[in-house]
């Protein structure tokens, strides 16, 4: 991952309800959530919400799908481990972390 793109991540992310909606998009997993079911979960007003996901959207962090009338939204679960492993590639004070930096649970597992 690019430091640019971790920047507008990391950014998206430095908002208290787009936090929020990540991490309930996150939660719901590979399903997703519809606008709608996110409004009545989260409180959030539609005009609201609309803006906090086309802020994520416009980061890479949430996808959207459009299902019959429907949009769906989900975690961006890719952009999010590339964010993660970024985050946490140089642990350890440059010392390996006796994980491999192409598992998605590396981050998680170094024990620095």
């Amino acid at each position: 991952m690019e430091e640019e793109v971790a920047v507008r991540s990391l950014a998206a992310l430095a908002q208290p309800v787009r936090l929020r909606i990540f991490r309930a998009l996150v939660v719901v997993g590979h399903a997703g959530m519809t606008p709608g079911a996110m409004q009545e979960g989260l409180e959030i007003p539609a005009a609201t919400l609309s803006f906090h996901l086309k802020e994520l959207l416009h980061a890479g962090l949430v996808t959207q799908e459009r299902a019959s009338r429907n949009l769906i939204y989900r975690a961006a679960y890719d952009r999010m481990n590339a964010l993660l492993a970024f985050l946490t590639e140089n642990c350890c004070q440059g010392e390996a972390c006796g994980t491999s930096g192409a598992d998605a649970d590396a981050a998680a597992a170094c024990n620095c």
